[in-house]
């Protein structure tokens, strides 16, 4: 894939998440707040990335985390006020950083005004804001559609004798994006934060956001089975991915683009034809950034890693600029699934491959599988299908800082448990490691800031190797091959035809003897290649 030249800042970037709940505690209730984000931005700029994507901070019952939205242009009190999110904006700012929040349009919370008066009555202007539907003809829900969060999509409301729409908890009713009133709303509300400063959104499910409008049942998905979650027993043909969606990321494009250098990031969950869709058109683009998961839910060796890449890269659309997760607040951590050797291969591959990268608080360290006995959990997906062991409060556990008490996240015990080796693991431990996962992340991203071959260089994938994975970046005079070993076993690579092998630049060893042409195992490199003879 070809080199680019005129790039925005979202391209060259690296965007850091924070679950602000579990990032840092500024008053002492177990619950990280913004001023505990503020305490902290010095270890974000130090550590190297350019944005901070901030999960929900507005005003909610929590049923969801924040994801449960009851006031759009609001700070949650256990979080702060405006006044402390403006304080957090400039001192963002002030480091060079960029900030993005979080956007949850597909729903609000049950307890949002806007809600309120849409149940109060079936003839209240708000109704047709949300989704209300009589019952069906056996009187029961109106379709078949599964909340994501298991059971029906469907909740009756006694008081008016209808059902309401929720694609998640029935504490989190869906919006009508149909609704002409609910989108101009919902505009004046990303208005609102544009015109506080911020740089950008990430937008919520947002193939979530349109349903068919004749509300037809979804088929029935044959591949299901007992063990995956109930959502899937039926494939989502008419509660996403609606035609209509894209209209409105396209307004949405319009909106952040009159504000000049903003950046929209879209969470979308599609196979990459569907998803590339996201983008739009020159003419009428929509996201910036479709989220791309893929290294998330897929295989961890050599052979599908080089296929999905390949297939990602070769879905976008001319004018489509990659992107890149490995860990979320949604997704068990990277080392928990692979190991700490492999997090390390993961680190390089995510920041080397072409593309903006997301990196999630905490990966930084290493953090893997915590303990978090069952009376402690508090995900309302995993109190819902315990059984099925899809729990998300593993990956949003407290920030480990030192090993003083409470791991300096907070003076009181945190709202849910460290990981179970904080005392070692930890930000200031890691710092004083010169090997340790800290400065490993920290060298790779001031290698990428100082590289245009791994910002903006060309892409090519090299080799056939199913335990090896290399890949050329180029950008002018600079080529780089990048050899990464998913195996647990040395193992040969071959110099590009045509090449030179030049130096080690970067290894996840201590130790590299690589330049033999042999990697480690769980090894992965970056060399300097000299020009083709």
């Amino acid at each position: 894939m070809a080199e680019r030249r005129d790039t925005p800042w979202w391209e060259r970037g690296v965007i850091y998440q924070i679950y602000p709940r579990s990032f840092q505690d500024s008053n002492g209730d177990g619950i990280g707040d913004l001023a505990g984000v503020i305490a902290r931005l010095d270890y974000v700029a130090q550590l190297g990335v350019d944005a901070i994507w901030l999960s929900p901070i507005f005003p909610s019952p929590m049923a969801d985390f924040g994801y449960d939205v009851a006031d759009y242009c609001g700070i949650e009190p256990l979080f702060g006020d405006l006044a402390t999110f403006d304080r957090l904006i400039s001192e963002i700012h002030a480091r060079g950083l960029k900030l993005l929040l979080d956007f949850v349009p597909n729903h609000s919370s049950d307890q949002h005004p806007w809600f309120i008066e849409s149940r109060s009555s079936r003839d209240n202007p708000k109704r047709d804001w949300y989704i209300w539907r009589d019952a069906g003809a056996d009187g029961g829900p109106p379709n078949n559609w599964i909340s994501d969060f298991g059971g029906s999509s469907w909740e009756w409301d006694e008081a008016t004798g209808q059902y309401y729409l929720h694609a998640f908890l029935k504490e989190q009713p869906d919006l009508n994006w149909r609704n002409p009133e609910l989108r101009a709303a919902m505009s004046d509300v990303l208005r609102f934060w544009l015109d506080r400063g911020v740089d950008g959104f990430r937008i919520d499910v947002i193939w979530h956001m349109i349903k068919h409008e004749a509300f037809p049942d979804n088929p029935l998905n044959p591949a299901w089975t007992p063990e995956v979650r109930e959502r899937d027993k039926l494939i989502q043909l008419h509660s996403t991915d609606q035609p209509e969606a894209h209209t409105i990321s396209v307004e949405m494009r319009r909106l952040a683009d009159s504000y000049g250098d903003r950046v929209l990031v879209g969470e979308i969950f599609l196979p990459n034809d569907r998803h590339a869709k996201w983008y739009g058109t020159p003419e009428q683009p929509q996201v910036h950034l479709p989220f791309n998961f893929q290294l998330i839910e897929n295989p961890w060796d050599a052979a599908s890693l080089r296929q999905i890449i390949a297939d990602y890269e070769g879905s976008l659309p001319a004018f489509g600029w990659p992107n890149w997760v490995i860990g979320s607040h949604d997704a068990p951590r990277i080392a928990a699934r692979v190991g700490e050797a492999q997090a390390r291969v993961a680190a390089m591959l995510l920041l080397t491959l072409r593309g903006t990268p997301t990196l999630y608080q905490g990966d930084e360290l290493g953090i893997g599988e915590v303990t978090i006995p069952p009376e402690r959990m508090r995900d309302p997906q995993h109190l819902r299908e315990p059984e099925r062991g899809i729990g998300r409060d593993r990956s949003r556990t407290p920030m480990p800082w030192n090993d003083a008490p409470f791991a300096g996240f907070s003076t009181a015990e945190p709202w849910l448990p460290l990981n179970d080796d904080w005392r070692a693991r930890n930000v200031a431990a890691q710092s004083a490691d010169e090997h340790s996962m800290l400065r490993f992340f920290q060298k790779l991203l001031a290698l990428r800031r100082s590289s245009p071959a791994l910002t903006i260089g060309s892409f090519t994938l090299k080799g056939a190797d199913d335990e090896v994975l290399s890949y050329i970046r180029q950008a002018g005079d600079e080529t780089l091959l990048i050899v990464l070993n998913l195996s647990s076993q040395a193992r040969r690579f071959a110099t590009p035809h045509g090449y030179g092998l030049g130096d080690t630049i970067a290894s996840t060893l201590a130790r590299s003897d690589a330049k033999t042409g042999t990697v480690a195992a769980d090894e992965g490199v970056i060399f300097r290649l000299t020009g083709k003879h």
